[in-house]
């Protein structure tokens, strides 16, 4: 008896993935629970288990496919079932002749001779190099008649097609064709649902944040002692914490379908993380239940998952704002794309020396830019102008962020 295996619902709102590699095959015994196959979705790498022992008996599925929710994976035979499998009536193999044995390990005999080459309309063997040379100029391996051992196609039997018979694809204008995959597929899809649900508006600041780079400089010690490394990204979302208590409109969600504005009691915040694959948005839980040491450790863990593609689906949800730190690659300002269903996000320059008016007199400065997406259907410009400035606030003053903290 044989049983389909589906794929299974692995989250809210996760209706496909894409399969990047198959963990077993075909003919292969699996136990319970033993990881079948390695899907990516919503950012994350999951691994899918087996969900009982039996033998692989069709893989329904390739490689680097998209597979729906509810498709079949796996089909599986009893192992019992099998062990009885046994040739069919009249096949014969062909007797095994026990290999010659050399000085190290074992040498294969010679090769049989060259049987006559396969009739045309036979699609031959062929190596990946002589497929791809046929592809590129559109020749039908099963109208070449192969000269190599068991009728193999080989590059001089090509040349013997008849250019009329060949149909070779135009080649593509300045440069290659790189297909849309993986993470990189995600974050397509992800930016251009969030560019059309959302009426985005920025607005850009500078800030003078020396008293931070001073603090930063005298602490890094210390919380190095304590098995972190201490980054302004820790101090920036502190900052934005406690300015979002004074403006909970921007600390929310916006239900399309209810036609209702979530605000959210909690400060979860997606932390945008370069990876060699693409950029992806861990969530630090309950920052303003954290001090500027957690959040250093956690920004510090959650970008290494992130960067190993080992981090969890629920690491990667839930998010009420969304801060992204560009400067660190020499950005400066940006139009910061929100991270749907989120309705605001804040963007971090590169810190720069500039001449700066403090306490009336004029000095070099570390000054930073900042610069706020927000949609415009959950607050207007007045009150994310506010909420900016409160931000500057905190930054030029951190004293500010003790005082103010629960």
């Amino acid at each position: 008896m044989s049983i389909d295996f589906k794929l299974p619902d692995l989250g809210e709102g996760i209706a496909e993935v894409e399969l990047r590699r198959w963990l077993v095959a075909e003919g292969d015994a699996v136990a319970e629970h033993q990881p079948l196959v390695e899907v990516e979705t919503d950012k994350a790498v999951v691994e899918v288990p087996s969900p009982r022992a039996g033998v692989v008996a069709r893989l329904h599925c390739k490689e680097g496919e998209t597979v729906q929710v509810g498709a079949t994976l796996v089909t599986f035979a009893e192992a019992k079932e099998a062990a009885k499998k046994e040739e069919p009536e009249g096949e014969r193999r062909p007797a095994q002749r026990p290999p010659s044995v050399g000085i190290v390990g074992s040498l294969p005999e010679p090769e049989e001779e060259a049987t006559p080459a396969a009739p045309a309309g036979f699609e031959g063997l062929a190596t990946p190099m002589v497929r791809k040379m046929a592809r590129e100029r559109g020749i039908d391996l099963k109208s070449v008649r192969g000269t190599g051992p068991r009728g193999c196609i080989k590059p001089e039997d090509l040349d013997q097609v008849p250019l009329a018979a060949q149909k070779a694809k135009p080649a593509p204008p300045d440069g290659e064709r790189v297909p849309l995959r993986g993470l990189r597929r995600t974050i397509a899809r992800n930016v251009l649902a969030s560019q059309r649900t959302t009426a985005f508006v920025t607005s850009m600041e500078e800030v003078d944040i020396t008293d931070i780079w001073e603090m930063r400089g005298r602490e890094q010690g210390e919380v190095e002692s304590r098995g972190a490394h201490l980054t302004f990204l820790p101090f920036f979302i502190k900052a934005v914490q406690h300015a979002l208590r004074e403006h909970p409109l921007l600390n929310g969600s916006i239900d399309d379908e209810a036609q209702e504005l979530v605000l959210k009691k909690h400060y979860h915040f997606g932390i945008a993380v370069d990876t060699p694959e693409g950029l992806m948005v861990p969530v630090i839980r309950d920052v303003d239940k954290k001090s500027i040491i957690e959040l250093a450790q956690a920004v510090q863990e959650l970008g290494r998952k992130a960067r190993e593609r080992s981090i969890s689906l629920e690491e990667l949800r839930g998010s009420s704002f969304t801060i992204t730190n560009y400067g660190h690659f020499g950005g400066t300002f940006a139009t910061p794309i929100i991270n749907w269903p989120d309705v605001a996000i804040m963007g971090f320059g590169r810190i720069v020396e500039r001449p700066w008016v403090h306490r009336g007199q004029i000095a070099i400065r570390k000054i930073l830019p900042l610069s706020l997406t927000f949609d415009h259907r959950a607050t207007d410009g007045a009150d994310a102008a506010r909420f900016l400035g409160k931000v500057l606030r905190y930054l030029e003053d951190p004293a500010l962020l003790f005082l103010d903290s629960a």
